[in-house]
């Protein structure tokens, strides 16, 4: 074989080769990592908070043959069946004042008491929650949500209904009810 030739071939191989190699590094630059950034950012909210203002009182009444008392969320009671009301304590609804981020919405959950004990005695009464947002009396149902004001403020009415037996024991009958708000 001619050296010439030999030498032509090779260098064509070796300049080929080198365009190549230069191609493919040259190529690689236009896969070269690309960056982009995020802004970051956190706002950090008033905590929720709640505070009991009134308790719940259903005043004092003589069972007669038995019925409910039911003390609405304005604090009005009323009687069913023969419960003889009596004078003495003011009945009122519980109050419940809850401040957090203004116009947030938020749940509420009601645990406690489902019925009322006498202090000297096994003596029960069933206790069944009534609650609203606005005081407007109402005498059935429970509210489960609800939304801040503009100033980050909202109150929650609590009523009741107890049931009186016919026979029911006299003494001073309590319990808790909690209710417990967190933000949705």
């Amino acid at each position: 074989m001619n050296s010439s030739i030999f030498f032509n071939r090779t260098f064509r191989f070796a300049a080929m080769a080198s365009v190549v190699a230069i191609g493919a590094f040259g190529a690689s630059n236009s896969f070269a990592a690309k960056a982009a950034s995020s802004n970051s950012s956190a706002t950090v909210i008033v905590p929720i908070e709640i505070s009991k203002t009134t308790d719940l009182i259903f005043g004092k009444f003589a069972p007669g043959a038995g019925g409910e008392v039911t003390v609405a969320t304005d604090g009005a009671r009323t009687t069913t069946g023969p419960i003889l009301s009596v004078s003495g304590a003011t009945p009122t609804a519980a109050k419940f004042d809850v401040i957090g981020d203004n116009d947030s919405t938020y749940g509420i959950t009601w645990s406690g008491a489902a019925v009322l004990t006498d202090s000297g005695s096994s003596e029960t009464m069933a206790l069944s929650k009534i609650s609203d947002l606005t005081a407007a009396g109402a005498t059935t149902g429970e509210v489960s949500s609800g939304t801040l004001s503009g100033s980050g403020a909202q109150s929650i009415y609590l009523g009741g209904e107890l049931t009186v037996g016919a026979t029911q024991a006299d003494g001073n009958y309590t319990g808790d009810v909690t209710a417990t708000v967190e933000y949705n």
